[in-house]
């Protein structure tokens, strides 16, 4: 496929990352010269320098012939502009866009072929504020994702001392369960290392485990690998950008919300925008009397969501030191996630790992309906849509233990209309069904979307 990125930030250059081992045409457009040399010098991408709304720079890209365009510079009028000029001059098939402000997002008529010709537009900090909403809805969690509208869910979470499956095969899982609950242990992920989960594969002390599971039994299938929390009350939130701005919006009904910023105009903004029972707070999250004249020792989840990595690490590593149960950073740079979790840290939230599912999703090759980036771009989790018969599929009609998957490959859970069918080799898979599917090798993803594409003869 011959794609054209343009913005060669964090998520543009991962974006390109990700294509460009899949054997797909890459181009990145940006205005940053040195930028485009780091990433030519590191991937089998072209490059273009030049103003990405302009028709002669898009031209020079490729254009002509592009099967996918994808804007996500830092403007969104910059991004709506290009996405203009790629319908109106190149007639370009599928066009994805990044939008930031609501104040776009709000009016569903603004986007189409009729108006501003957006296939499919992108809000990565409604993305990430769903994130983190999910991890504060589940105490404990280090990922929660989403399939099959919600009817599904894929939980990691660390394995610890003391937990009824820890020390044991996974075989005894289902012997711990109640009959009614079932699950299936999608990834293991050992000092750093993934594991393909077997019936003899033991959980030790510290496993990052990856399940699915209806999402009604996720917190009975939790309980088997560690101590249960207390649901979270308190939530303080550092920064009052877009995201923590959007984040004490969707919590303050359910949770105690308190938000620092250092900007006083913003803090009467955003006193106006949040309903009252968010208490909004003028000063510094670094500030340590400040944080103590919040309560910081009560809280249950300090989130540092501020447009400054190293402000977001002081003032987490500050939290907890003052004893916040709970901390959760954003680390705008993806290549410092690895090294700040853990120390101080609970969780770091990469942007840009975040949002790249919502991306791959429109990007796969077949029907697909979801993709998730597993433990910060290592592995990937795709919902696949299965066609076709037992003619014309590889999938369809075939029991799961007859199905030849790529290497590195399991298939964790089917969604077929309402019901969740965790995977054993005895199901049948029907057209129409919502496959999940873990690849902890992403080089065989392009062999994973040949699996669901329909041959010719299917009508």
């Amino acid at each position: 496929m011959k794609i054209i990125i343009l913005g060669a930030g964090q998520v543009g250059g991962t974006l390109a990352e990700h294509l460009a081992t899949e054997g797909n045409d890459i181009t990145v457009v940006d205005t940053d010269a040195a930028r485009l040399k780091e990433l030519q010098n590191r991937l089998d991408i072209r490059t273009v320098r030049g103003k990405a709304s302009f028709p002669h720079v898009l031209e020079q890209a490729g254009g002509d012939d592009a099967d996918m365009l994808v804007a996500v510079t830092n403007s969104d009028e910059v991004n709506m502009v290009a996405c203009q000029v790629a319908h109106s001059v190149f007639q370009t098939p599928t066009k994805i866009s990044r939008i930031r402000a609501q104040e776009y997002t709000h009016y569903d008529q603004l986007f189409g072929n009729h108006a501003v010709p957006i296939d499919v537009f992108i809000s990565p900090e409604l993305v990430v504020t769903n994130y983190i909403k999910r991890l504060i809805e589940f105490p404990g969690t280090l990922q929660v994702l989403d399939f099959a509208n919600n009817k599904a869910k894929l939980v990691g979470v660390r394995a610890y001392y003391g937990g009824p499956l820890v020390g044991q095969e996974l075989r005894y899982l289902r012997e711990h369960l109640k009959s009614d609950v079932d699950t299936r242990v999608a990834a293991i992920y050992r000092r750093g290392r993934a594991i393909l989960p077997q019936a003899d594969t033991i959980i030790e002390v510290d496993d990052e485990v990856f399940f699915i599971a209806d999402k009604r039994n996720i917190r009975t299938v939790m309980a088997e690998l560690r101590r249960s929390e207390k649901p979270y009350k308190k939530i303080i939130i550092a920064g009052g950008g877009n995201i923590g701005a959007r984040l004490a919006q969707t919590l303050e009904p359910f949770y105690n919300v308190k938000l620092i910023d250092h900007n006083r105009n913003r803090c009467e903004r955003l006193s106006e925008k949040v309903k009252s029972k968010t208490i909004i707070i003028n000063g510094s999250a670094t500030d340590k009397e400040l944080l103590l004249e919040t309560n910081i020792e009560n809280a249950d989840v300090f989130c540092a969501l501020t447009n400054d990595d190293e402000v977001n690490v002081m003032s987490s590593m500050l939290a907890k030191q003052l004893g916040a149960r709970k901390v959760m950073t954003l680390i705008n740079k993806a290549q410092y996630v690895d090294l700040v979790q853990g120390q101080g840290i609970d969780i770091a939230i990469s942007p840009s790992q975040t949002t790249i599912g919502s991306l791959l999703t429109h990007v796969r090759r077949g029907d697909v309906a979801n993709v998730h980036s597993l433990r910060r771009g290592a592995a990937e989790a795709i919902e696949a849509i299965a066609h076709g018969d037992r003619n014309t599929s590889k999938v369809v009609g075939r029991r799961l233990d007859e199905i030849d998957l790529p290497e590195g490959t399991t298939i964790g859970a089917i969604v077929r209309q309402d019901e969740v069918l965790i995977a054993h080799g005895y199901v049948v898979i029907e057209s129409d069904d919502h496959v999940i599917l873990f690849v902890l090798d992403k080089k065989r993803i392009p062999e994973v979307e040949r699996l669901f594409q329909v041959e010719l003869g299917f009508f």
